[in-house]
């Protein structure tokens, strides 16, 4: 083999690739653009009507409008795909992830019209595209795989009798795909069938397929993969492991290389059993092999093989210097790997995580909204890969994810303290986002230790009391700022001025769930704030529609602002972020809501009605199955009730807060 270069391959005969059309969006279409412009290789992007000023319609060489916004008529079309690229000369599709990335029936209908699939071979695609295949199939060449069920008798009356087989707790797992999508954890027998079908739906929705494997559940357990490479020639190897062991609904949180608790001896093992996994598959393009590691019994088990690129393959890139992408392609001309695993080494420490439209006060429910603002610090060992820009909107159509962060330091407590810094020094204002919760998280003592497990944030806890009342001054005074702009008249009597000097002028606040009384009196060009019994001293030093800086007690801070209507969004790289909700000063007197509604709790799409009028229902019966952003949730009954009347319908698409059906309650 030749020497290691930045691609990690040599030269050989190869059918060039000129014109790639990338089947994807967001921000995995911007990364594989910025490759293929460093290739010198033309890009043709495919879009929704809701994406068409998305960043990376703007980057490629052609946009192309495609389908509607529902990811089926689009993203997920593939005779439309394939025509696509036909008909704007592409040599090759990138699938990207998630969406078409595993499905073998796709990279089979490229190869019949002369297209490259940048992907592994189908045989790989089509092993590992079920997970219950791929445990079969690594029991064969003797990787240890989880206890479980992975059999053809999908009929849910059998998949209950496996998983009681089996025992509680357990995971219910989508067969195809990945991301947490048609995935459960079930405790006990008691909702059992209504996960199975839950999954079962998830999983079609998402992937085409309602397969699922079950698995017994390791309690505490860490997620560690392998990236593995392969090429047509036979050359297999691993580029070390990243650790994804954060996750909440079982999509990655923070992904992090090296692992805290790898040893060599214990890298070696499981980088051995991943290229073993690797060259079972013929392995000939870019892929990852998870694992579960049990922190009890320090034994490791195979979970599956993506058979494509991850959302944290800049982790690998980072400690590695390689660039994925590019070994991805020039894999698919057919070029040879010009590297041995011995010469692959890890510089540094890297970490990833990704900040999303997410309440973490709502149980990580995801949100819609305009993002007016974006903007982060430019720093050596900081990448960013984020699909939105100021302006976008964050739409209930796709995954929630703005942007990936990754910081490369020279080790992990630098890396650490690297993204922590990003993270108050990031400005993302104009919906809500997991900023915070990742800011908290990053510093907490057991996560710097690198002592967790996948179950770690089920006990996590978000605090943002300290930084509430500072926040509830800044919105007051940057309100107060701009009524002053709109005087008219009498402009050199102080804003909100009234004969009753003793009365301090107020506003009530929600601020992280909670409702807080700003008081505070103008003093001359002064105020002072009375909170909590105490008295703040304020000063504006600065201010335009978009920031202001004030004193509070001495202490200067410079904060960003947003306002829409009643919502003031706030950021300060020592307070955070907020978002403000503007109350009514006086209370509008609101019609009760009425006993028994059922309302949607975010903007989502209906999925499945599961009762009927004059059904009867009791408490923990569900209602309705709703998906927003990929992701489904069911509404429970919260009593007991006979159902009056359903508002809407199946497959409609509602806002956070309709009326989905009334019942009438004892």
């Amino acid at each position: 083999m030749k020497e290691l270069n930045h691609t990690g391959f040599g030269e050989c005969n190869m059918n060039l690739i000129n014109t790639i059309l990338i089947a994807n969006r967001g921000e995995i279409t911007s990364r594989i653009i910025r490759t293929c412009k460093s290739m010198g290789i033309k890009t043709i992007a495919i879009h929704s009507p809701i994406d068409q000023n998305a960043p990376y319609t703007q980057e490629a060489d052609i946009a192309v409008l495609i389908g509607d916004n529902s990811p089926n008529t689009s993203y997920l079309n593939q005779e439309l795909i394939i025509k696509t690229a036909i008909n704007h000369g592409a040599d090759a599709i990138h699938p990207g992830y998630g969406f078409l990335s595993e499905n073998v029936e796709f990279a089979e209908k490229c190869e019949k019209a002369n297209l490259i699939f940048i992907g592994p071979n189908t045989n790989a695609i089509q092993a590992m595209g079920s997970k219950s295949e791929a445990k079969i199939l690594m029991k064969k060449h003797k990787v240890p795989t989880i206890p479980g069920y992975e059999g053809k008798n999908q009929n849910t009356d059998n998949l209950i009798k496996e998983a009681k087989k089996i025992g509680f707790p357990l995971l219910l797992k989508a067969t195809a795909g990945g991301g947490g999508k048609g995935m459960r954890v079930v405790n006990n027998g008691k909702n059992l069938k209504e996960a199975i079908e839950a999954a079962k739906r998830e999983s079609l929705s998402a992937f085409g397929n309602d397969e699922l494997i079950i698995e017994k559940y390791i309690t505490s357990g860490r997620h560690i993969e392998f990236q593995i490479f392969g090429d047509k020639h036979g050359n297999t190897l691993h580029l070390l492991e990243r650790e994804c062991t954060i996750q909440r609904r079982h999509q990655k949180v923070l992904e992090e290389s090296p692992s805290p608790i790898m040893t060599e001896e214990l890298r070696k093992k499981m980088g051995e059993a991943s290229v073993n996994a690797a060259k079972a598959l013929n392995y000939d393009n870019a892929g990852t092999v998870e694992f579960i590691y049990d922190d009890k019994s320090k034994e490791f088990f195979f979970l599956e093989v993506n058979t494509r690129l991850q959302v944290e393959h800049p982790v690998t890139e980072s400690i590695t210097g390689l660039d994925l992408v590019k070994m991805q392609i020039e894999s698919a001309e057919g070029k040879q790997l010009s590297i041995n695993q011995s010469q692959v080494k890890g510089t540094g420490y890297a970490i990833e995580l990704r900040l999303y439209a997410e309440d973490p006060l709502n149980n990580f429910l995801p949100v819609t909204g305009k993002v007016n603002s974006f903007n982060y610090p430019k720093m050596e060992g900081l990448r960013v890969e984020s699909a939105i820009q100021s302006g976008s909107t964050i739409s209930v159509f796709y995954d929630p994810m703005i942007a990936k962060i990754i910081v490369h330091g020279e080790n992990r407590e630098s890396g650490l303290r690297k993204m922590g810094y990003v993270l108050d020094q990031m400005v993302c204002l104009g919906t809500v986002t997991n900023q915070n919760f990742l800011a908290q998280l990053i510093r907490n003592k057991n996560i710097i230790k690198g002592n967790y497990n996948t179950n770690f944030l089920d006990s996590f806890t978000i605090n943002n009391d300290e930084s509430a009342n500072k926040l509830s001054i800044a919105a007051s005074t940057f309100l107060h700022q701009k009524r002053k702009q709109k005087q008219v008249f009498l402009k050199n009597i102080p804003g909100g001025w009234r004969s009753n000097y003793y009365a301090p002028q107020q506003n009530k606040f929600e601020i992280n769930n909670k409702n807080i009384t700003s008081k505070y009196r103008q003093i001359g060009n002064k105020f002072e704030f009375y909170n909590d019994q105490e008295i703040h001293k304020v000063e504006i030093i600065d201010f335009n529609n978009e920031y202001i800086k004030l004193q509070i007690d001495g202490v200067t801070y410079s904060l960003k602002a947003f306002c829409n209507e009643n919502e003031i969004y706030l950021h300060n790289s020592t307070l955070g972020s907020g978002q403000i909700k503007l109350l009514d000063r006086f209370p509008i007197v609101e019609k009760e809501k009425e006993k028994g509604t059922c309302t949607a709790p975010m903007p989502s799409q209906v999925i499945e009605i599961l009762v009927k009028a004059n059904d009867k229902v009791k408490a923990g019966d569900p209602l309705v199955i709703l998906s927003s952003m990929k992701m489904e949730n069911t509404i429970y009954a919260n009593q007991d009730g006979i159902v009056e009347e359903i508002f809407t319908k199946n497959g409609a698409n509602i806002e956070a807060g309709f009326t989905i059906l009334k019942m009438k309650t004892n």
